[in-house]
């Protein structure tokens, strides 16, 4: 069932991308995403509420707060600087850029988290490098 939802998540970001060129058009960038914030925010706290999840707040520890709060935070710096350059830039040379985060995240994961990096995930992610590359030169 990952898989389904991982390649919804592709689907849904490719359209994040073409939508939010389309709608940053003429609008501040910072404005712009403060308004896909409290969409998303609408959004999420919908999901909660539908799925009867708001009980478990009061269970989540104080660890789970602080990295839930950052990863927050990175979301927004992210948020930030990708609709600064979507609306600067081409969409077909930012997203490629943006979408390196996939070979920071192995190197994170292999490095903090402690997760295997395989042969197969080395060549994943100079692949991955080289076509990006590729596609904004």
């Amino acid at each position: 069932m990952w898989l389904v939802f991982a390649l919804l998540s592709a689907v849904f970001a490719a359209l994040t991308s073409i939508l939010a060129k389309v709608g940053i058009d003429g609008v501040n960038s910072n404005l712009a995403t403060a308004i896909r914030t409290v969409v998303v925010v609408v959004m999420a706290w919908g999901m909660v509420f539908l799925t009867g999840a708001q009980g478990g707040i009061a269970s989540i520890g104080r660890k789970s707060w602080l990295f839930l709060i950052l990863s927050g935070l990175a979301t927004g710096a992210s948020w930030l600087c990708y609709f600064r350059a979507l609306q600067i830039g081409a969409a077909s040379r930012v997203v490629p850029i943006d979408k390196l985060s996939t070979v920071i995240t192995l190197v994170l994961a292999f490095l903090f988290l402690k997760e295997e990096f395989t042969v197969r995930s080395l060549i994943g992610c100079v692949l991955i490098g080289a076509g990006t590359l590729f596609m904004v030169l």
